[in-house]
């Protein structure tokens, strides 16, 4: 992470604001008095190995598309040679919405998410697609706008689940892994690095 020195893609300026709605550790949030700007932050939070703080922040600093790709990305990188289809679905229909955010998209993410039952990255991946926008209620319903930090909540569960779902024992370096895919994210790139996440 030693490369850290920008995160172009998130045009909030000062870190507080992007953590006014997210649950840190208490000395996450003592790294927020010198009122840092977001790439600042993130670094302090690394450097104090405040991994889930630190993914916590990144998904709710990128824009959502990008932050539901992270999610995809880490879902994708925990899979078993020969996944579930059902979670292998719900991954391709998270990154059918980023590659195209349309509404039908979005609703077929949540239906996705919902059949892989939600106790692995894959279902959190939909579900960030299916909060970041339009309605929670069923179409023929009045709109249930999600809360604007809910997408940010799935990404960061999705993003955790995958560093601790197999070889909890290397956690730390899969969290490194991760956040280092998040940063490329946030610089423009598709965070797809060559290194195995494990």
């Amino acid at each position: 992470m030693a490369d850290l020195v920008s995160l172009n893609k998130v045009l909030i300026p000062r870190a507080a604001l992007i953590c006014q709605d997210i649950e840190l550790d208490q000395s996450a949030r003592a790294c927020l008095a010198a009122d840092p700007a977001p790439v600042d932050f993130l670094k302090s939070l690394i450097e104090q190995k405040l991994y889930p703080d630190a993914v916590r922040f990144l998904a709710r600093a990128l824009p959502k598309r990008e932050a539901v790709w992270w999610a995809c990305l880490s879902a994708r990188s925990c899979m078993q040679e020969k996944p579930e289809p059902k979670l292998v679905q719900a991954v391709e229909a998270a990154e059918a919405w980023v590659y195209k955010p349309t509404e039908t998209n979005r609703r077929q993410a949540f239906n996705a998410a919902e059949a892989a039952s939600f106790e692995n990255p894959a279902a959190w991946a939909g579900m960030g697609a299916f909060w970041s926008e339009g309605s929670m209620a069923p179409e023929n319903v009045p709109a249930v706008p999600p809360a604007d930090n809910l997408t940010a909540k799935a990404v960061a569960g999705a993003v955790m689940l995958a560093a601790v779902q197999s070889q909890p024992e290397k956690a730390n370096d899969k969290y490194l892994f991760f956040l280092e895919q998040g940063v490329d994210i946030a610089n423009g790139g598709n965070g797809r690095l060559w290194q195995q996440a494990g």
